[in-house]
């Protein structure tokens, strides 16, 4: 009998759990269209969406169409359902991306910050996001949570960043950097984060590999829904696979690392944008440069494909920018590639802008949404 009412308990928050996410991805959805398409009945899905609207998570939006009966009511997110904040820290910027409890940029901003590790830098952190939020009409009410982006391995289990060469710091306890926010904070590394923000709301890829490309390199591993981190939080860090035995010196104290011939930096200390403009122009340095880095990079990309045979995402600052020019990655790619020509599996990410701040933001979201 209490295996049965455990059983029941569950199937209903599932079923809550499931037309809540149904609203929250269609702008307008009515109590017939639910349970259609979730095979629910439609007595239990109006229950549910009365509990919804009570609780201010869902509101009554006018009606529907009319496809030959009486127009159905149109449901809707709440507007005062909640809001999250995406905060990625870098060696030198912040990017502070906010969103809806339906995922979707409300506003995003980055700020240049050089990192300190000290409580100042925290506290000038929590001002900047104070006014952001402000600016943006969000108060303190209305927030779910800040999803905090490092460069770093961070420690789901020991609840800390176990080691950033980029930032200098190491076993940085969660609680050191959340005490400065009046919110609850989520920690996350900066390529999960994009990762993160490339799968959480996709519906064509799976399983796919992320490849940061930014001032540093990074990797992830998303698979149906989730992040793999490994078994020291570890899981992608392709940015300290060795490209190059004994070769050119990375940051991390190593030589060789796949960082030390991908970061952004090997292309331009300029903006991005002004470097595919000039390879555009036929320019001979950018040319050059672009040459050897898709080399490197194609090397990486294949590898990566080999071991895990899944898409690989370009992501980071070369990914949001390089545009067309991923036809050279992937016909350097398709060269290497032992058993087949195609590389469509290289594929260039949808995010252009702050993929880790709203990868950060998103995962709180999701949070929230596993317990609706």
């Amino acid at each position: 009998m209490d295996q049965k009412k455990i059983t029941n308990i569950e199937v209903k928050k599932k079923n809550r759990n499931d037309v809540f996410r149904y609203i929250c991805k269609h702008s307008m959805a009515s109590n017939p269209d639910i349970s259609y398409a979730l095979k629910l009945s439609l007595p239990t899905v109006t229950q549910i969406t009365r509990e919804l609207i009570g609780e201010g998570l869902v509101e009554e939006k006018g009606a529907l169409e009319s496809t030959g009966g009486r127009r159905a009511k149109a449901l809707a997110v709440s507007d005062t359902a909640g809001k999250a904040a995406g905060l990625d820290i870098t060696k030198n910027h912040i990017s502070l991306m906010l969103t809806g409890v339906t995922g979707e940029i409300l506003k995003y901003e980055r700020i240049f910050l050089p990192y300190a590790a000290e409580g100042r830098y925290y506290e000038e952190v929590s001002q900047k996001l104070e006014y952001f939020l402000e600016e943006g009409g969000c108060g303190k009410k209305d927030m779910l949570g800040i999803g905090i982006s490092f460069p770093g391995i961070i420690d789901l289990d020991r609840e800390l960043i176990a080691d950033s060469h980029v930032l200098g710091v190491s076993n940085l306890p969660f609680s050191s950097v959340s005490c400065f926010f009046d919110y609850p904070c989520h920690f996350l590394n900066d390529a999960n984060a994009g990762a993160y923000a490339e799968g959480i709301q996709s519906e064509c890829m799976e399983r796919f590999f992320y490849l940061s490309l930014s001032g540093t390199v990074g990797g992830a591993v998303y698979s149906s829904g989730r992040l793999e981190q490994g078994s020291h939080f570890r899981c992608g860090e392709a940015g300290h696979m060795t490209i190059v035995p004994d070769g050119e010196a990375c940051y991390c104290g190593k030589n060789g690392c796949l960082d030390a011939y991908c970061s952004a930096k090997r292309l331009t200390d300029g903006k991005l944008e002004d470097f595919f403009e000039r390879l555009g122009q036929g320019e001979r340095e950018a040319a050059s440069r672009w040459e050897q880095y898709t080399s490197y990079l194609a090397v990486a990309v294949n590898n990566i494909h080999m071991i895990l045979d899944c898409d690989v995402v370009l992501g980071g600052y070369v990914g949001s920018c390089m545009g067309e020019y991923i036809r050279d990655v992937r016909s350097k790619v398709s060269q290497r590639n032992t058993f087949a020509k195609d590389s469509s599996f290289v594929r260039p990410c949808s995010h252009k802008m702050g993929a880790a701040a709203l990868g950060a933001s998103r995962k709180v979201i999701e949070l929230f949404l596993e317990q609706v």
